[in-house]
């Protein structure tokens, strides 16, 4: 017989990544599968931003959080099928069927939907040939500010990411120009403020025209831009493209399976994790209920009370909750093997 998962977690971000934990702790036998290379989600998009809002951690660049977050999430082994795209999700004999690309199917008790936005990719720059400079210096997300030190920037977009990578860049870089299609930003004012008093400088009703190469034609050198009323060549030493993201939801359902949805996309569901269907279960972005926080601390609390549903679904004499980590019996030994690197570490 195929193996049988009792959750398979369709998304390896956060809410994922903390569903994965929980699971564990419960007990309870885990997969997760994500379709981008590495797990981490959204945040994995923004590897220098700083996160301030997870209680009891201090600012933390995304890149050092999504790390964290990723070695919690396999405290317990889940199993993790990377690359690995959700096409169908069906139900045989009372157990739930996953299909992905690859044609494998997965065969779990219960499901919980953690796929966010869905899968995200960076709208590329439409210009012929654009593609060739990827591997050099045409970007669609900042790794790692060092990169652009004393760097000559060209940023096309006006939006909050656009603009927050623009104030960041000014810290390291010679300089940063930002170029925008409409007549006003759209990001926060505040943050378009501290672009221009940190010397900025900004483009409107300016749009990317062509890219010029450099001799060797392996990096761009030139970008001309039309402002509307005249054509302006500027020299560049990197160009950042954030035009926003396309979306795809990345899979389907058997016809009696589709839960309830708001606006075509988000699962309505309860504060307890529960849909409209027997079995399957959603945490974080994807999921829309009163009350509902988009944010981290929602996500890791959505993540909480769905494998909790799921436990009671599976046992329904199952406790409600996990026993708080302070007293549980789980965590007795790695405690103890904690204790002692911290004491050695203080030697």
């Amino acid at each position: 017989m195929q193996n049988i998962y009792d959750i398979t977690i369709v998304g390896g971000g956060p809410a994922g990544l903390y569903s994965s934990f929980y699971s564990g702790l419960r007990g309870m036998k885990t997969k997760i599968i994500e379709f981008q290379p590495k797990l981490g989600g959204k945040v994995q998009i923004y590897p220098e931003k700083m996160i301030w809002d997870v209680g009891g951690m201090r600012p933390t660049l995304g890149q050092d959080f999504v790390k964290e977050l990723v070695q919690q999430g396999l405290t317990f082994d889940p199993t993790v099928c990377l690359n690995t795209k959700v096409e169908y999700i069906e139900k045989i004999d009372g157990l739930f069927v996953i299909t992905t690309n690859s044609g494998m199917k997965h065969v779990s008790k219960a499901v919980i939907l953690a796929n966010g936005g869905g899968i995200i990719s960076p709208i590329k720059l439409d210009i012929q040939g654009a593609e060739k400079f990827e591997m050099t210096n045409l970007h669609y997300t900042v790794q790692h500010l060092e990169r652009f030190s004393g760097k000559h920037i060209l940023i096309s977009g006006g939006g909050n990411a656009a603009i927050d990578w623009a104030v960041e860049l000014l810290e390291v870089a010679a300089s940063v120009k930002v170029i925008y299609r409409k007549e006003q930003l759209s990001a926060h004012e505040a943050q378009v403020q501290a672009f221009i008093k940190g010397g900025g400088q900004i483009f409107l009703n300016a749009s990317i025209q062509s890219l010029v190469a450099n001799n060797e034609r392996t990096c761009i050198k030139e970008v001309v831009i039309e402002t509307g009323y005249e054509k302006v060549t500027i020299a560049v030493d990197d160009v950042l493209i954030n035009h926003g993201y396309n979306r795809e939801s990345s899979f389907e359902f058997a016809a009696d399976l589709q839960p309830k949805l708001k606006d075509d996309y988000y699962y309505v569901g309860t504060g307890r994790g529960k849909l409209s269907v027997d079995g399957l279960f959603a945490a974080g972005d994807i999921i829309s209920y009163e009350g509902k926080i988009n944010l981290l601390v929602g996500a890791f609390q959505d993540a909480v009370n769905a494998v909790n549903s799921v436990k009671k679904y599976l046992e329904p004499s199952a406790y409600e909750h996990a026993m708080v980590s302070s007293h549980n019996d789980v965590f007795k030994e790695r405690n103890k093997e904690l204790l002692q690197e911290k004491l050695v570490k203080m030697l």
